[in-house]
């Protein structure tokens, strides 16, 4: 049981997650980050202590939970629940038990999926007070990449899940315009970047500035275990009730499948710029609302990134096809002029 949280931090903290499937070289790129000047501020949470490369790098144990980096920064691990880590942390922020930081990188394990993370950080209202999702960085081998997305579907679950793809291993081999390719039809939202080129901290931390793509209608591209990038596009705005309707409900019917969802949408009953939507699994974000459009293109876009949905399931949750939906007049019409 978690014991009674901490005063919550008079600014969010930023949280990025660094995954990767097992030999990505997730821990290598860690220990780059972790040789930048300006980290010292920074709290590491990892997975799997005991297995990891980090040791050479350890100073001093500080007890059996908590020990400090050679450059200051406090380092745990997950040894039961990733929330009981994050409030044993802030509490001892709190309390000014060790050297105090501004924001908290998780290394997941090699097999861990980034959605339930972010999840536990939405579902607990301190947490979620307390800290603020920064980025998702997944790892991808540039030597074997392609083949660990077409073998393991956890592979595939980070990529999609991610805000930044972070080739790896490029110093070995480049990446080849078939990983590229496969990789930007799997999401679409995030980045893709070289882990050998820039400053490391700053691809882990600063935010994800990614494009929503654009379409016409919808489109859809299905990969290898059931991972689906769909994009649609709105052609007049929603309210903004029918639209937490058609989204929340298909977050409580498909939420463990509904990977990410982000977009830039305006609203018919709201003046001013548009929002950005983000969504993960069974939780939908509180909209962060833009002075005006990043772009030239005003459309209203969202990309639904999914596991095992047909793409039909998500046009009825918008379009007046679902018969809840088509019960509610104002929905069911606002649906029906809105979509492309």
């Amino acid at each position: 049981m978690i014991a009674a949280p901490p005063p919550v931090p008079a600014q969010r903290l930023p949280f990025s997650v660094l995954t990767g499937f097992l030999g990505s070289g997730k821990t290598s790129f860690l220990a780059r980050v972790l040789a930048s000047p300006g980290f010292m501020d920074t709290a590491v949470i990892i997975n799997e202590f005991g297995a990891i490369g980090l040791d050479h790098l350890l100073l001093e144990t500080l007890d059996q939970d908590v020990v400090e980096l050679p450059n200051g920064c406090v380092c745990c691990a997950v040894r039961q629940d990733l929330a009981q880590t994050l409030y044993m942390l802030l509490r001892r922020l709190a309390r000014g038990e060790h050297r105090p930081f501004r924001r908290i990188v998780l290394e997941t394990s090699g097999l861990a999926e980034p959605a339930p993370i972010l999840y536990t950080l939405s579902a607990d209202a301190f947490l979620e007070a307390s800290l603020g999702v920064d980025t998702v960085v997944t790892a991808i081998d540039a030597v074997l990449g392609a083949s660990t997305l077409e073998r393991f579907p956890e592979a595939v679950a980070q990529a999609a899940s991610a805000d930044r793809l972070l080739l790896t291993k490029t110093d070995l081999a480049p990446a080849s315009d078939a990983l590229r390719a496969q990789l930007a039809a799997l999401n679409p939202l995030a980045g893709l970047v070289d882990a050998q080129l820039g400053d490391p901290a700053a691809l882990l931390f600063g935010g994800a500035i990614t494009a929503i793509p654009r379409a016409r209608r919808f489109a859809t591209a299905v990969h290898a275990h059931g991972i689906a990038a769909f994009t649609m596009t709105l052609r007049r705005p929603m309210t903004r009730l029918a639209f937490a309707m058609a989204l929340g409900r298909l977050a409580q019917e498909h939420g463990e499948d509904l990977l990410r969802v982000k977009g830039i949408v305006a609203f018919a009953d709201r003046q001013g710029g548009p929002a950005a939507i983000h969504a993960v699994q069974h939780t939908m974000y509180e909209p962060r609302w833009l002075p005006d459009w990043p772009d030239a293109d005003h459309t209203s876009r969202m990309v639904f990134i999914m596991r095992g949905i047909a793409p039909q399931r998500l046009l009825d949750g918008f379009v007046a096809g679902d018969p809840v939906l088509g019960e509610n007049p104002m929905l069911g019409k606002t649906a029906r002029e809105g979509m492309a």
